[in-house]
């Protein structure tokens, strides 16, 4: 059995129409949630998938802040920042990026899982995160869709 691949005028449609999906990360676990929304960004839940082309929708994660890591992540896990120079490599903890900036925290995971190509900057800023629900109020005029992980 072929693979169908859009051509043409029908994979142009594919472009046009991006729907607006609400997130809420909520007692979420990061990983499941990042995976989920790479996923919905990517647009391999759709019918008409097709590699070449940035067919996903905007997705907006809100409560950010209530995320979950599982099992001593939070602890154990950290981001490595360098300032460019010898000897210039800061850990910062997990559970002190999640307090500052969790939605920083969200975004880079779920970046993460991204494919590393060329559409990953277009597919990017599709991704809207929030530490709380009173950001939703930006997108009313989206008429975004409510999605259950």
């Amino acid at each position: 059995m072929r693979t169908y691949v859009a051509k043409g005028e029908e994979a142009e449609a594919l472009k046009v129409g991006a729907q607006w999906l609400v997130v809420d990360a909520t007692n979420q676990v990061l990983g499941r949630l990042a995976t989920r929304v790479a996923r919905i960004l990517i647009g391999k839940d759709k019918p008409a998938f097709t590699p070449y082309l940035d067919s996903g929708d905007h997705v907006v994660v809100i409560n950010a802040d209530k995320i979950r890591m599982t099992g001593n992540k939070v602890e154990q896990r950290c981001t490595i920042r360098t300032a460019g120079i010898p000897a210039g490599l800061k850990e910062v903890p997990a559970k002190r990026v999640r307090e500052a900036k969790p939605e920083w925290m969200v975004r880079e995971a779920i970046l993460g899982m991204l494919p590393k190509n060329k559409l990953r900057a277009r597919r990017a800023k599709k991704l809207r995160v929030y530490r709380d629900a009173v950001g939703l109020a930006r997108h009313a005029g989206q008429k975004p869709l409510a999605v259950s992980m």
